[in-house]
């Protein structure tokens, strides 16, 4: 799936970097809704991780990326949301298989962890790998299935 509209969050700790992201991604010709904050004043990184979570979930967008001061906490809100699959990243690396084997529907880094080269790096090779479908799906089917079991033990 080719990214073409994607959600940003962030948090105080990452006003700045979200902001560089941004303009990186709109000169690279994405569609990009900023649901973060622009002050870095305290600012609650669930807040904008369910934001953007919801937007990916909902098809309203196709992917989307968050930035908090370590990249965890704003995940964590964001794998609250079925359907979604954020993962935290600090090297191109694990950004590119995360896409290849996991079907990452979400990227997250930390403003405090990684510099702004390092993020356009992350950014781009998420943005740049295709799920590769295949044995990997069968584990994807395994998680959703967790993901519905606690539904339904939610539920009852």
């Amino acid at each position: 799936m080719a990214f073409k509209k994607l959600a940003i969050g962030n948090d105080h700790t990452a006003v700045e970097m979200r902001k560089e992201i941004q303009a990186y991604l709109e000169g690279q010709g994405y569609e990009v809704i900023s649901v973060g904050t622009d002050s870095t004043e305290r600012f609650n990184y669930p807040v904008s991780g369910y934001k953007v979570a919801k937007m990916v979930a909902s098809g309203e967008v196709d992917g989307g990326i968050l930035i908090c001061g370590t990249g965890v906490g704003i995940s964590l809100a964001a794998n609250k949301v079925k359907g979604i699959r954020a993962v935290v990243c600090s090297e191109p690396y694990s950004a590119r298989l995360s896409r290849q084997h996991n079907n990452t529907n979400i990227v997250a880094f930390g403003a405090r962890v990684i510099g702004i080269e390092t993020a356009k790096d992350i950014v781009d090779a998420w943005l740049g790998a295709e799920f590769e479908g295949g044995r990997h799906q069968v584990r994807i089917d395994m998680i959703s299935e967790i993901e519905a079991t606690q539904a339904l033990a939610a539920a009852e």
